[in-house]
């Protein structure tokens, strides 16, 4: 029998009492997601990883400052910058104020045996960076922070376009039908621009959205049943919620958000088991709770996501996605003050990630991936009196780590001030080709049928960075 038929048949089945038991085929095909919804039966080749961490840096993290040390900007601090012979067809007005460089706040120092240049604001991820891929020579297409996060997130800078985690469960399915296969982590102090719809399926059938999950109190909100409900009474209730559901399903086959909600209140039920154990943090080590700054404040929110992170992918979460608060890394007033603070809350959890993940054995099946949305100029505007940073697309660093990745490269290069990428230059849509290549996908082959065309995560393709997969 055909899949569709199939489905038909199950839908129309479950009505009377004595068909609800179908539901567990029906919601068997649900859960393996891929096939049921006409996505690709599984990766086009073998994965290097089975799962995605992706820390995303809100605001813009400056590669001057991090992991692209340019020593002219000391040479020529204070001088004015001269943008004649540049065309700024992006945000033209944010350099027609007279300009100075500025020379970085923060000193930098060879680490590990690849002798990459880190600068003081990571000592703690400066102890990883064997095990790291630096890719210096990133471009985006928009300085606008909205705009650059859906890019970020979904390969173009108009919304309405399925997330990256979107086309991975699309294109292979769930690995364990008790959680979600995608869930998003955000800081509550400021959720990204257009909230869900950065980790939302866009055009895919709904199936494919993230799950947001807590760092504080309960991980998802009204997941455990009220003290005053039986099990009993809870598996009636969804019982008849099922039936009812199904007769509706029956009658519009073609409508994949209700075959999406009668999977989350499945999965939901589910998961009132498997959650409070998948994460249950209190099980962890004093020592792996303190490597991931869980008992400091400063660190606490990040640390625990990090932590989540790891259990979830351990569990058998395809794609998790961490986010910094909106905006965080903006620093276009005081640089010092600014990265300061954000590499104090972030570089200690991270590299806490790493190093679990590689002692555990996960790093191998893990693929880490740290990016902002674009970098940062290597000048301010000269009436300006703290010295920061503005929007720049032309150069950012992205690094990747474990899933088939080759520790210590380093890739790219920028130009004598840090402003533009001048060799090996990539874009985000190779970034998102070089992750869909580790976990089995090609990218020109992860197609979706809409509006007249077959639509994909990288548009008109991406090149897969070859030079870091080990």
């Amino acid at each position: 029998m055909a899949l569709n038929s199939r489905r038909q048949f199950l839908y129309q089945s479950v009505t009377g009492v004595g068909g609800i038991a179908l539901l567990d085929l029906l919601r068997g095909d649900l859960a393996q997601a891929a096939p049921t919804l006409g996505a690709p039966a599984g990766p086009h080749h073998t994965p290097k990883a089975r799962s995605v961490i992706f820390l995303a840096m809100l605001g813009g993290v400056s590669q001057m400052d991090t992991f692209d040390p340019k020593p002219a900007l000391a040479k020529f601090d204070g001088t004015p910058m001269d943008w004649s012979k540049e065309k700024l067809t992006d945000q033209p007005g944010l350099f027609a104020r007279k300009r100075v460089i500025v020379a970085s706040p923060f000193a930098f120092r060879k680490h590990g045996q690849c002798g990459m240049d880190v600068s003081e604001l990571l000592p703690n991820l400066a102890t990883c960076v064997d095990d790291i891929a630096f890719v210096r020579s990133v471009q985006a297409d928009n300085g606008n922070h909205p705009a650059a996060v859906f890019l970020m997130n979904t390969g173009f800078v108009q919304p309405g376009n399925p997330s990256m985690g979107a086309w991975l469960t699309y294109g292979l399915g769930a690995q364990n039908r008790n959680l979600p296969a995608y869930v998003a982590l955000p800081d509550f102090r400021s959720i990204p621009f257009s909230g869900a719809q950065q980790w939302g399926s866009g055009f895919l059938p709904a199936v494919y959205q993230g799950t947001v999950m807590r760092w504080k109190g309960d991980p998802i909100r009204d997941l455990r049943r009220p003290d005053d409900i039986s099990e009993e009474t809870r598996q009636n209730q969804l019982d008849l919620l099922r039936s009812f559901n199904a007769e509706h399903a029956s009658r519009h086959l073609s409508n994949t958000e209700l075959a999406a909600r009668m999977d989350s209140y499945e999965l939901a039920y589910r998961m009132q088991t498997e959650v409070p154990g998948a994460l249950d943090l209190a099980a962890e080590t004093p020592a792996t709770r303190e490597s991931y700054g869980l008992n400091d404040p400063v660190t606490e929110s990040f640390g625990k996501r990090c932590l989540m992170a790891r259990k979830l992918v351990e569990k058998g979460v395809r794609f998790v996605q961490i986010y910094t608060p909106s905006q965080s890394w903006d620093a276009h007033g005081d640089i010092r003050k600014n990265h300061t603070k954000n590499a104090q809350e972030t570089d200690k959890p991270i590299a806490a990630l790493l190093k679990d993940l590689k002692q555990r054995g996960m790093l191998d099946s893990t693929l880490v991936v740290c990016t902002g949305e674009f970098g940062r100029t290597p000048d301010t505007p000269a009436d300006q009196k703290e010295q920061g940073r503005d929007h720049n697309i032309k150069a950012f660093t992205v690094w990747f780590a474990g899933g088939g990745i080759r520790g210590g490269s380093i890739v790219g290069q920028t130009n004598e001030l840090g402003f533009k990428a001048v060799e090996e230059v990539y874009h985000i849509r190779d970034v998102h080709a070089t992750i869909l290549h580790q976990m089995g996908l090609n990218d020109l082959r992860l197609t979706y049928y809409h509006a007249g065309r077959n639509r994909r995560l990288t548009d008109t393709g991406g090149r897969v960075i070859r030079s870091i997969i080990g």
